[in-house]
């Protein structure tokens, strides 16, 4: 845990809201001098609370229209399985994210597809025939009301 003040936080919440934002434009909106403005970013840089920029990428425009959530059970719960899964989930490009969780199941995974067909295709083809898996539950997203990620 890092010891932030009100600028700091007032710096992250600006750039998570544009991380192009100029340092002109950062240091006038919160209330500081570009040099002081700069010096602070690359501290919570250096810090790691900042850990990088990214571009938000419209799915549409890539031919992405299918969003999935699933949850994957695995068979034993060993770390030798748990390897193995994760080492075969990093190889799907379809697979956005894979978080390891607590409760009735080991992992959560966000994955984009072209379409229904292509989703159909991971599901049995890819995340089928991994040996380690023992169930699968998928939840379509229909909509996405708020999404923060970037």
């Amino acid at each position: 845990m890092f010891d932030l003040d009100a600028i700091d936080r007032n710096i992250l919440r600006s750039l998570s809201a544009d991380g192009r934002i100029s340092n002109i434009d950062l240091a006038g909106k919160v209330g500081l001098s570009p040099s002081a403005c700069l010096r602070r970013v690359q501290e919570l840089e250096r810090k790691g609370v900042i850990s990088g920029y990214r571009a938000v990428i419209n799915p549409a425009a890539l031919g992405i229209g299918f969003v999935a959530y699933i949850t994957v059970g695995l068979s034993r719960h060993r770390k030798e399985d748990q390897r193995a899964f994760e080492e075969a989930i990093a190889k799907a490009p379809e697979v956005r994210e894979c978080h390891n969780i607590t409760g009735t199941v080991e992992y959560l995974l966000r994955v984009e597809a072209r379409d229904l067909a292509a989703y159909k295709y991971f599901h049995t083809e890819v995340l089928g025939t991994v040996p380690e898996v023992a169930s699968i539950t998928s939840y379509i997203v229909m909509e996405s009301l708020k999404d923060e990620r970037a």
